[in-house]
């Protein structure tokens, strides 16, 4: 899953100034912020009529009752909310505005889970540890290659400075916290709420000193919570505790299924809300979340409904999920579908790249977020990908979205994000985006390529609902084609180098939603339009 928070190295970053909430609608040519256009896209299709379009979401969950968000969610209407009955035959009971597929039957759901390497590395170490890799060959020798990139994250990449630094300072903060929690009576409060907060409590001092801190190099964005922190936190000291013991099933205590059958699939329940529902809320704010209401925020598209289908824990999702949540997104009629999360390994791959090509039959357009590691895609191990295992062809439904900033935020490129050259299609804004977030009427900034993919999501929603002619594939042409070009250097996340855009993805562009739009009317036929050609042009500016 794509964390919000980037871990205690974060602490170094230089900060930055803060932008405005929603700069990443804004237009370049007339506010200088490098957004998407919007205004100018609806400028552009005014007098032209909408068609709603279905948004599948697979992530940890959604606020089902934010003021934002409640009026754009998919209902089932073939389905009668609470009578325990399957009323559509679909297999899944109640599923009312989309289903959980890490949820127990009897009403619990994951909330924390190991992670990949961890699991493949112990289910394998009886097998591979004593073997010569000579004697092996085929899928074997796929397989402990496998095992022993895996070996290599579990154990040998360890940083057990870093790990001995977090299990000094974890129990500080949780006392800290707990103190905060009580003087504030609030159990999760933000770096926001800590600027205002004073206390002669020193344990509370120190928790405060150090969200701030944290907040400040994660880009001035305060919207941080103690909940995020230590979450991370947790998840950093469970990846330590794997590289002794195999870890707990947590997935498998509450879920009940059988997870090594992928056609053993009517599990779950149907709370898409659960505990853990901060990520997905505020991806579906940016993407939908009411236009015009007087409250909070407008998300780009103007007429979807919003699915959500959880199946992303805090820790590494689960292939066979995945692969059950895109067929469960198309086979209830979405027409895109953002996955704002991934991992290094992917056992059992066939199964999704299955799913995958399920979608690409059903005309239906995939958006996954690059990650947040400022590596590059081309030579790294990064899954769900559009690559198929079995014959190396390529998804022609698929696009993968790095994440782009301000020059006023960190820069065109944002220092977290992956790229790659070939991996890597287009750029859109993924730092410091304000959206909706737990607490029904509760807002807040968030950054990752999380962000991003649902920004570019949006943008397709918004094309579909005004050409609803254009296939999946003629839809993705659109946001390549019509990305806006980068005149100028970027900073590569992971050298420091200054390149071309052009270096870091296939397009060497950013999203734009008027250009998209242009494009768009182009291919259907509705106007003669030229795309603009202008470039966004790179203020440099100096590196402090």
């Amino acid at each position: 899953m794509a964390a919000i928070f980037f871990g205690l190295s974060a602490m170094a970053q230089n900060a930055v100034k803060e932008v405005p909430h929603g700069w990443h609608l804004k237009d370049r040519q007339t506010s200088g912020y490098y957004g998407i256009s919007l205004d100018k896209a609806y400028d552009f299709v005014k007098g032209r009529k909408s068609k709603t379009v279905l948004v599948a979401i697979i992530d940890s969950g959604i606020d089902t009752t934010h003021e934002d968000l409640k009026s754009v969610l998919w209902t089932n209407p073939k389905e009668i909310p609470g009578n325990g009955i399957d009323d559509d035959g679909n297999g899944y009971i109640d599923d009312i505005h989309g289903w959980n597929f890490i949820g127990g039957r009897d009403g619990r759901n994951v909330k924390e889970d190991s992670y990949e390497a961890a699991r493949v590395y112990h289910l394998y170490k009886s097998r591979f540890a004593k073997v010569d890799p000579s004697t092996l060959s085929g899928d074997d020798l796929d397989l402990y290659n496998t095992w022993k990139r895996a070996e290599k994250d579990v154990v040998t990449d360890v940083d057990v400075n870093e790990v001995t630094q977090i299990r000094f300072i974890y129990p500080r903060l949780k006392k800290g916290d707990s103190i905060i929690s009580k003087e504030m009576n609030k159990e999760e409060y933000s770096g926001k709420d800590l600027q205002s907060y004073n206390t002669t409590n020193p344990d509370a001092s120190a928790t405060k000193a150090i969200i701030l801190s944290i907040c400040s190099a994660n880009n001035n964005n305060f919207d941080i919570t103690n909940k995020m922190l230590l979450d991370e936190l947790e998840g950093q000291l469970r990846k330590a505790e794997a590289v002794d013991s195999a870890p707990p099933n947590y997935r498998g205590d509450i879920v009940g299924d059988n997870e090594n059958d992928i056609n053993d699939k009517f599990y779950g329940n149907n709370d898409i809300m659960a505990s853990t529902s901060m990520h997905g809320t505020h991806v579906a704010g940016i993407i939908g979340a009411a236009r015009n209401n007087g409250k909070g925020i407008d998300g780009i598209a103007d007429n979807v409904r919003i699915m959500m289908i959880r199946a992303v824990p805090d820790g590494d999702e689960h292939d066979k999920d995945i692969a059950l949540a895109i067929r469960y997104a198309v086979d209830n009629g979405a027409q895109v579908v953002n996955m704002s999360f991934g991992k290094s390994f992917s056992p059992e791959k066939t199964w999704v790249d299955d799913a995958v090509k399920y979608a690409e039959s059903k005309n239906v357009l995939l958006v996954h977020a690059a990650g947040n590691e400022a590596k590059d895609l081309d030579s790294t191990y990064n899954f769900p990908n559009p690559i198929y295992k079995n014959n190396k062809q390529r998804a022609s439904n698929w696009i993968t979205i790095g994440a782009s900033g301000d020059p006023r935020n960190g820069g065109i490129v944002a220092s977290f994000s992956n790229y790659g050259k070939e991996e890597v299609d287009v750029f859109a804004p993924g730092v410091n985006i304000y959206s909706s977030l737990p607490g029904g009427n509760v807002y807040g900034n968030q950054s990752g390529t999380s962000m991003a993919s649902p920004v570019t999501v949006g943008v397709a929603a918004f094309i579909m609902e005004y050409y609803p002619t254009l296939t999946a594939q003629q839809v993705k042409t659109v946001l390549e084609k019509s990305a806006i070009p980068v005149s100028g250097k970027v900073t590569n996340p992971e050298s420091g180098e200054e390149v071309k855009l052009s270096e870091l993805s296939k397009t060497g562009g950013l999203v734009n939603a008027y250009s998209a739009a242009q494009m768009a009317s182009q291919l259907t036929g509705n106007q003669v339009v030229t795309p603009s050609k202008s470039k966004v042009k790179v203020k440099k500016t100096r590196k402090s």
